[in-house]
């Protein structure tokens, strides 16, 4: 049995993108540069979506406009239980947030049409000290470094399996239980150079007292989270659906985080995080959105 559920969670992990991508493995490390896509890119990848999904029975899927409730999707799966009841086993971040609405509903283009530089940015204004450079690259990549302004949408992912925090979405699995109930804590932040501003290393606190290990930093004042049934993100799932049942509790409000601690925070975490990950495109095909009550 050991052996079959090693299996069964590797086949999830490479089956799986933006199960791996909604963590992401993306391309870091490639140095080439990806031009921005036209509009007939995107609407080509929903096109591919439409129709690869269309009578294949997919369930909801993720991300969305927290602000739009209506949805066709009829497939139905039981809400995970509050975060607070289950097991915190990953935790990474978009740049721009993947979900759209609250204070971040302003698109930042069609990117490279593989997840970068697209997804939706704080709507606010900041200072000019806020927006001030800095003098060295916050979590570097492929794909260009993070600067003052800039939004992230993090992920606080968690799992009903008996697990321990760790690197890359597969930590959400078991070797006992290779299909367990996920619920991702959903904030989107916008870095600001202020060393008053939220800590990001406090914010991705973890607590391994009691019973599992818990996120004790995920923020309580940026309004009450939209919930709703979808699925795993990431690139990998632009033109195809994601098979992968999540709870989503999506916060509508954003907060200032110190980009300097976010900087430290990917030069060493437990989850083995360096850089922002891209983007899926917004979901906007009713067929494959759940209702949201």
């Amino acid at each position: 049995m050991k052996h079959i559920a090693l299996a069964m969670a590797a086949g999830f992990m490479l089956a799986s993108p933006a199960f791996a991508g909604d963590h992401g493995h993306d391309s870091h490390g490639k140095s080439e540069a990806h031009a921005p896509v036209g509009d007939d890119v995107i609407a080509g990848q929903r096109k591919a979506l439409a129709k690869s999904t269309d009578g294949a029975g997919f369930g909801p899927q993720s991300p969305r406009d927290i602000d739009a409730k209506a949805g066709n999707n009829a497939r139905l799966f039981s809400s995970a239980p509050a975060y607070t009841e289950m097991n915190l086993c990953n935790i990474h971040f978009h740049k721009n947030a993947e979900h759209k609405g609250g204070e971040f509903t302003t698109y930042a283009g069609n990117g490279d049409g593989h997840g970068y530089l697209s997804g939706y940015k704080y709507n606010g204004s900041l200072t000019a000290a806020e927006l001030a450079p800095v003098k060295h690259e916050i979590c570097p990549s492929a794909h260009g470094a993070l600067s003052p302004g800039d939004t992230i949408e993090v992920h606080y992912v968690h799992s009903t399996a008996d697990i321990t925090p760790g690197a890359t979405l597969g930590s959400c699995l078991s070797e006992s239980i290779g299909n367990p109930q996920l619920r991702v804590e959903t904030q989107v932040y916008v870095l600001v150079n202020d060393k008053h501003a939220l800590d990001f290393g406090k914010l991705t606190a973890i607590s391994t007292k009691g019973k599992g290990a818990q996120a004790t930093g995920i923020p309580s004042n940026t309004g009450a989270p939209i919930q709703y049934t979808g699925s795993t993100t990431g690139p990998g799932y632009n033109e195809k659906g994601s098979p992968y049942q999540v709870s989503w509790s999506v916060r509508p409000q954003v907060a200032k985080v110190n980009i300097d601690t976010v900087g430290k925070w990917c030069k060493g975490n437990t989850f083995k995080e360096d850089h922002a990950h891209g983007v899926r495109n917004l979901v906007q095909n009713p067929d494959l959105l759940s209702a949201i009550k």
